[in-house]
């Protein structure tokens, strides 16, 4: 039997950890608390101990090699199995159920985030934890318990149930295109800067320009990386988004977005938020999460 001298550093398996779960030494040494010069040497020991390259430094990131990816999977797994392990024997009997869900920080600040306490009166022996990012939680994986994603709930491996439809219209600044500057057709809009938050156009934007016969074959997007931005970069007079009515209600209705396309709606019924989960049974806590979530998008005055 090996002895335990035999495993590497505790401390490197978690900055390794760390990094390659985010693909990046800066993000890991803020998760962990350190330099990210701490990060890097722990990652150059594991490396030596090991005597292979578990990343492939790049000019601005970081990416798993082979054998990097592999020690990953092991690595991440095992770090779950300790976390769970350390949950409960810290639980008392009567301890409230957590809840990880994995979501982008758009839909938590945007929607969820209002209407919190809603849930929290409602349920108050439920500890939600939510976990935002802009990458897709490994809800299979159990990386997260559930999460919320948008789009059109064709993801392998799980279940998802539709939350809410989305309406998808293009907004922007009233001074973008106040007086002569106002698009009359949709080929006008090409005319303006395109604010997106991925490289390519993501399917929402595709959908739109199919049902409204725009070409965008040739349009580089601003790619803003995150939804968050998007909106923001929009107020600010940067150019047109995507508007999901979900999400910018509050912005529509005061006037600091307006649609530069008046009645341009697209309203696709299998384009919106999905709640995503393991499949099988849900578990309470899960599903007393989710009947809430389907009562609070039901709820009057939600942006429809």
């Amino acid at each position: 039997m090996r002895s335990a001298r035999s495993l590497p550093a505790l401390v490197s398996l978690r900055a390794f950890e760390a990094a390659a779960r985010r693909l990046s030494f800066s993000q890991a040494a803020q998760e962990l608390f350190v330099t990210q010069s701490a990060i890097s040497h722990h990652i150059q020991r594991l490396e030596a101990e090991l005597g292979v390259a578990l990343f492939e430094r790049r000019t601005r990131a970081v990416a798993l090699t082979a054998a990097g990816q592999a020690y990953y999977d092991r690595v991440h797994a095992a770090f779950e199995l300790l976390r769970l392990g350390t949950d409960e024997i810290r639980a008392p009997a009567a301890a409230r159920s957590k809840l990880r869900v994995g979501l982008l920080a758009s839909f938590a600040t945007r929607w969820l985030a209002p209407r919190l306490a809603g849930f929290a009166a409602a349920h108050p022996d439920i500890d939600l934890q939510l976990l935002p990012d802009i990458a897709l939680a490994d809800v299979a994986g159990g990386e997260v318990d559930v999460a919320i994603r948008y789009g059109r709930g064709a993801w392998p491996g799980v279940r998802a149930r539709l939350l809410m439809a989305e309406r998808l219209s293009i907004v922007c600044a009233p001074g973008l295109i106040a007086g002569k500057k106002r698009p009359r057709a949709p080929e006008d809009l090409l005319r303006y800067p395109l604010l997106a938050s991925h490289a390519k156009h993501p399917f929402e934007w595709d959908a739109w320009a199919q049902r409204y016969g725009l070409d965008l074959s040739r349009v580089r997007p601003v790619r803003l990386h995150d939804y968050n931005i998007v909106v923001e970069a929009a107020l600010a007079g940067q150019g047109l988004a995507m508007g999901r009515h979900r999400l910018i209600g509050a912005q529509l209705a005061s006037g600091a977005l307006v649609e530069a396309l008046p009645g341009a709606t697209l309203e696709a019924p299998r384009i919106g938020w999905w709640f995503v989960t393991p499949r099988g049974a849900l578990g309470d806590a899960a599903r007393r999460f989710h009947s809430w979530l389907e009562q609070a998008a039901a709820a009057p005055g939600d942006t429809h």
